[in-house]
């Protein structure tokens, strides 16, 4: 083994595995930095993270060369970064590379001059050339030789880049910020074109590989909710079933992979990530509000159950992500053979292979993944029992199963935990305790928020970490984590009553606009004016596997606007959608969250609040209500900071006030009263 490199003393798996590498890596920071300055170096930066299988290739293949290494070591200064802990540094260098080749994904091998500008760079590299792609010790050769001899072209392209990337990040400067149509024709513009983009036969929007899009999954409930246009509602549960009875879902384990390879949802990329599997929650609950469906109860309790499982620490906190190798083989940990299967199951077999797919020659590459083909009642009534009983030996087959399954080299875990997926998951079970009343999920999210609140705040007080681990927080946060907290901090009161977390959303809020923002546009930059090493502050507007961060603060601004009456939140909110609001109608596939926002801005708002000691039954029953335009408020005492509790009346007995355009009408004692109200 090769002596550690400077990556010995990080605290990222990511980094970590690269550690003992014959290359000498550094962490990104000042050091690497000045030193590239001082020896007139080209930087080399290498991005991705820990359960990417095309990374764990080329580190096998070329990071663990020494010929290799020796021509990296000689030539560049050699950086590694996890984009998981430095997200802004791999959303700008992977801008650059999409500008330069079209292209994108992880392993990203991008160099820079030596003052951090970009001027090429590419994914994966195999050790030789195969089919006229060069080997990536020819694109090492080739860099460095042009680097030394044409210097001048080297660095004319690296600032037409840079200023290119400046540029295309000017979005919002120039938009009018007058509304030009009425928002109810855009956002039903934005449903026909989701329509349009949409598989009708397997689920999911356009073609393999296929995204979960839970976003856009969740504006198709939201518009059948509000306009009862049935397409809706079938294109959302198509897509949500195939998803949950698909090879995308552990239909052993429970939790949700990152995509699918193919249309019909069989082959996944096999590492599963927190932000996927807390979005999938939050769209089975609400499936579960709408439809009623128990198969999104068991979803969610499924999904959550995995996640405590193996994504958990001790104190709340939930890790990033579990790797899709194992023993070196993507996938090996999930798959069967039929042979394992009978082995297992004995007379349980027959029927469970036919219910899930297994065959002697397997569904993929001569294994079988599992996926729910035949429907229950057939099976059940081809073994002459009740489907009552054979979901409980379903249950039961899935249990030997996972057991057996546990005996495997497991996949790799990164232990991190990163701030804004941490809090996209306490909305999750925020999400999951209003659909199911499971007093659990509530428990668990006021813990992972005493967690976050307690970990992840810096010693100044004020900022927060983007991650930590092992005592440690790494990077200054980003809009996202602060945007994704404080969407957290409402919906842990809406279910809680605690007036404590609508204190800390605005804290929060009036943090980001201090330090985030773009004064000529109200948009927010992705990086704090604090944060300096970067070539320029980027600005993101498109969801993309997560949810983007300037939609997110638009929706908190608008609600935490009502909440605390202050005016220029919410013009603020309405300024950041009308800039976007065509491009979300052409798009709605990209801006999903932008597309949420305007339907609820278009239906208004609906405030409800209880008044009383003994309120918990009362808000239960108003949380199983799926209302995603309602703001909530309960109160046992009144508190002036909130306008919408002022002058109410506190009694044992609970009361419900309903408020539009700050006039509340007659309030009521029952939940069947305030629906009465709604209807009306």
């Amino acid at each position: 083994m090769s002596q550690p490199n400077k990556l010995i003393n990080e605290t990222s798996p990511y980094l970590l595995q690269h550690a003992y590498n014959p290359v000498q890596w550094h962490p990104w920071g000042e050091e690497a930095l000045t030193l590239a300055k001082d020896k007139d170096k080209v930087i080399l930066v290498s991005i991705g993270y820990s359960a990417c299988h095309w990374c764990h290739v080329m580190e096998r293949e070329s990071f663990e060369d020494a010929a290799t290494a020796a021509i990296m070591n000689e030539n560049f200064i050699n950086i590694k970064i996890d984009r998981e802990e430095r997200p802004d540094l791999d959303h700008i260098y992977m801008d650059a590379l999409q500008a330069m080749s079209g292209q994108g994904g992880w392993p990203l091998n991008v160099f820079l001059t030596p003052d951090k500008k970009p001027f090429y760079g590419g994914t994966y590299f195999p050790p030789q050339r195969v089919h006229n792609r060069p080997s990536w010790k020819e694109v090492l050769e080739g860099v460095s030789h042009a680097f030394l001899n044409k210097r001048d072209d080297i660095n004319a392209q690296a600032e037409s880049l840079t200023q290119h990337l400046v540029n295309a990040n000017n979005f919002g400067i120039h938009t009018k910020n007058t509304a030009t149509e009425n928002r109810e024709e855009l956002i039903h513009r934005a449903f026909d074109n989701i329509i349009k983009a949409a598989d009708t036969t397997e689920g999911g929007f356009g073609h393999a590989p296929k995204f979960p899009q839970t976003f856009t999954i969740q504006f198709l409930l939201r518009y059948y909710h509000f306009y009862k246009n049935e397409a809706a509602l079938q294109q959302a549960t198509l897509s949500i079933d195939k998803m949950l009875f698909g090879g995308i879902y552990d239909q052993v384990g429970g939790g949700l992979a990152r995509y699918a390879t193919d249309n019909e949802w069989l082959v996944p990329h096999f590492e599963k990530m927190l932000y996927d599997n807390a979005l999938f929650v939050t769209i089975l609950s609400e499936a579960y509000q709408v439809t009623g469906h128990i198969k999104y109860k068991e979803g969610i309790i499924a999904t959550i159950d995995f996640l405590l499982r193996e994504l958990t620490n001790a104190e709340g906190g939930f890790y990033a992500a579990i790797d899709a190798d194992s023993e070196g083989e993507e996938g090996r940990y999930y798959v069967w053979t039929k042979t394992e299967i009978e082995k297992l199951l004995r007379q349980n077999a027959e029927w469970f292979c036919q219910l899930f797919d297994v065959t002697l020659n397997g569904n993929w590459e001569g294994v079988s993944i599992l996926n729910k083909l035949s429907n229950e009642t057939v099976i059940a009534a081809e073994l002459g029992i009740t489907v009552g009983v054979l979901e409980e030996r379903i249950a039961e087959a899935k249990k030997i199963l996972l057991q057996a399954r546990e005996k495997r080299v497991k996949p790799g875990l990164d232990d991190k935990l990163i701030l804004g997926w941490n809090a996209l998951m306490n909305t999750a079970l925020s999400k999951a305790f209003a659909a199911t009343q499971n007093e659990f999920y509530r428990e668990l999210a006021i813990r992972n928020m005493r967690y976050l609140l307690s970990h992840f705040k810096s010693k100044n007080g004020a900022s927060f970490y983007h991650s930590y681990k092992n005592n440690e927080g790494k990077s200054l946060a980003f809009l996202d984590d602060y945007a994704l907290l404080i969407q957290a901090c409402i919906h842990l009161q809406e279910i809680t009553g605690d007036g404590s977390y609508l204190y800390q959303a605005k804290e929060l809020a009036e943090y980001v606009v201090l330090h985030f923002s773009e004064a000529e546009t109200g948009f927010f930059f992705y990086t704090s004016k604090e944060q300096l090493d970067v070539i320029f502050r980027k600005k993101e507007v498109y969801d993309g596997a997560m949810p983007s961060g300037n939609a997110v603060m638009a929706g908190n601004l608008n609600y935490l606007g009502h909440v605390f009456d202050k005016v220029a939140w919410k013009q603020r909110a309405l300024k950041m959608m009308q800039s976007v609001e065509g491009p979300v109608s052409r798009y709605p596939v990209s801006f999903g969250v932008w597309a949420n926002n305007m339907m609820l801005e278009a239906k208004g708002w609906k405030e409800i609040v209880i008044s009383g000691r003994n309120f918990n039954e009362l808000l239960k029953g108003i949380l199983y209500i799926f209302m995603p335009n309602k703001i909530l408020q309960s109160a046992t005492l009144i508190d002036n900071g909130f306008p919408l509790l002022a002058g109410k009346t506190i009694e044992e007995a609970p009361l419900i006030y309903l408020c539009e355009n700050s006039h509340c009408i007659t309030p009521v004692n029952t939940l069947q009263e305030l629906v009465q109200q709604l209807e009306n």
